[in-house]
């Protein structure tokens, strides 16, 4: 895929944008949204851009810097999953609290939100006290969102514990959206000030972008990745009103910027901030250096998202209006499903075998297809037969032999309850590995498995979800057709 981002010149850009809004105060909270591992979302918008851009930000600014976390209290009573991990929401904060310790990043705590004497949060509260994390419980503010001499009072924001911090930049962040972090960062504000601290609030999210178009693809690609939130893009009508300048912002921060405006105001004695887009830090676009690939990449995205909706909703996982209103965004960008070229491939094959069908694009261009047999599932024939593509290895060349096949089979028989035994894309990939110690052609195909990553896929069926995380994980951008 053609590079249309520069991920270099990002790094030095924002990081110099944070240093700006943090001489502005003797200390700045920045309220720090988005996934802070693994940005695979904004790697397929905008090629270049590199999955773990923020970590390397983090570390640009660590020496002054430390980390709050926020999880909400009714997420652990719900054991909220994250359907990109498929994990709940504590145990992301346990893994981002350990990948960031291993990088020497200063974890200040956590913040357990919206507490209403939720037994669960206890168990929370010993495991982190194991890691030498300390822990701090805010109940909903009285008087939020409307009555703000109540919320900036001590019977309101004053209620919660404040938490000492030493550095001058403290990142509020957390391991899934409307887990607190607004609420935590007004709460230390409120403080601050009351020991004489002149602290800001600032935030960091990377979509939707504010200075590109409203309807630019990569903003509309967030609205659909936000569907389920209910997000949409809108014009920043504060900041069209204080600079005759058009910014696009999403509807909760514009929606909620009076309110905000007016707590902020009440806290710091003044108004600092004209419009929701002052308060952001994004430099995104300055980092565009190919508009017309950036354009075709989250295009792409869209109509993956579109089809990541219609299996969600054959599946009960989602509503109809969250796949009318992805459909929506395709029309209003005259897009088509036709776009994949990997679509029709599999569909017509799928049709001429009377089988389940992937196909994968390579980085040649080069279609190449795997289907279901009693040995392999469709996935696991496209991973060999893609691995063999790549590095020209005889389509009659056993990668796997029947015997080893068949071996494992008898194995799996003896020991499953399914009715199919065919090997998984994951036994697929063990086996490979296996065979790979003794079998220097099966070495030298594996070696080249990272050159999935960014490929496209289609498959005739819905992939159960053991198989989907393993291709997720080798980076093609799969989609499915809304079949079981």
């Amino acid at each position: 895929m053609e590079q249309g981002f520069n991920s270099e010149l990002y790094l030095k850009v924002q990081t110099e944008k944070i240093e700006e809004r943090i001489k502005m105060f003797d200390k700045l909270y920045i309220e720090f949204g988005g996934k802070i591992f693994d940005d695979y979302h904004a790697a397929r918008v905008l090629p270049g851009f590199k999955p773990d851009a923020k970590i390397q930000l983090l570390k640009n600014l660590k020496n002054d810097m430390e980390v709050i976390f926020c999880i909400s209290a009714e997420d652990i009573e719900k054991s909220k999953i994250r359907a990109d991990y498929g994990i709940s929401y504590e145990m992301e904060l346990i893994r981002l609290i350990d990948n960031l310790r291993e990088m020497d990043i200063n974890i200040n705590s956590v913040v357990i939100t919206m507490y209403r004497e939720e037994k669960c949060v206890e168990q929370l509260q010993n495991i982190l006290k194991e890691k030498n994390i300390k822990s701090y419980i805010h109940r909903p503010t009285d008087g939020y969102p409307n009555n703000v001499e109540l919320i900036v009072s001590e019977d309101g924001y004053g209620k919660n514990p404040y938490i000492e911090t030493t550095k001058k930049l403290v990142v509020v962040t957390a391991p899934g959206p409307n887990s607190g972090k607004l609420g935590t960062c007004l709460s230390q504000l409120y403080h601050e000030y009351k020991r004489g601290i002149k602290a800001g609030y600032a935030k960091f999210e990377t979509f939707p972008v504010w200075n590109l178009s409203l309807m630019h693809p990569v903003n509309v690609a967030y609205e659909a990745a936000t569907a389920d939130l209910g997000d949409v893009n809108m014009i920043d009508s504060f900041h069209l009103e204080a600079y005759n300048e058009n910014a696009v912002n999403y509807n909760r921060d514009i929606s909620t910027f009076p309110i905000l405006k007016n707590i902020l105001t009440k806290i710091m004695g003044e108004s600092i901030y004209n419009s929701p887009t002052d308060m952001g830090v994004n430099m995104i676009k300055q980092c565009i250096t190919n508009d017309e690939a950036v354009r075709q990449a989250a295009e792409m995205e869209i109509i993956r998202r579109y089809y990541t909706a219609l299996c969600d909703y054959k599946q009960e996982l989602c509503s109809k209006e969250m796949v009318d209103r992805i459909e929506i965004l395709m029309n209003t960008l005259n897009l088509s499903i036709k776009s994949r070229k990997v679509v029709d491939i599999a569909l017509e094959k799928s049709k001429e075998e009377k089988n389940e069908i992937i196909a994968i694009e390579l980085s040649n261009k080069k279609v190449v297809t795997g289907k279901e047999s009693k040995l392999l599932s469709a996935t696991s024939a496209m991973l060999i037969n893609a691995l063999k593509e790549i590095t020209n290895i005889p389509d009659d060349v056993y990668m796997l032999s029947p015997e080893v096949l068949e071996a494992i089979l008898n194995t799996k028989k003896k020991t499953s309850y399914k009715t199919s035994y065919c090997l998984n894309i994951q036994e697929t990939l063990i086996a490979l590995s296996i065979c790979a110690g003794t079998n220097p052609v099966i070495k030298k195909a594996l070696s080249r498995i990272g050159d999935l990553r960014g490929t496209e896929a289609h498959s005739s069926y819905i992939i159960e979800k053991s198989e989907l995380n393993v291709i997720k994980s080798l980076g093609i951008n799969l989609t499915c057709e809304p079949k079981m």
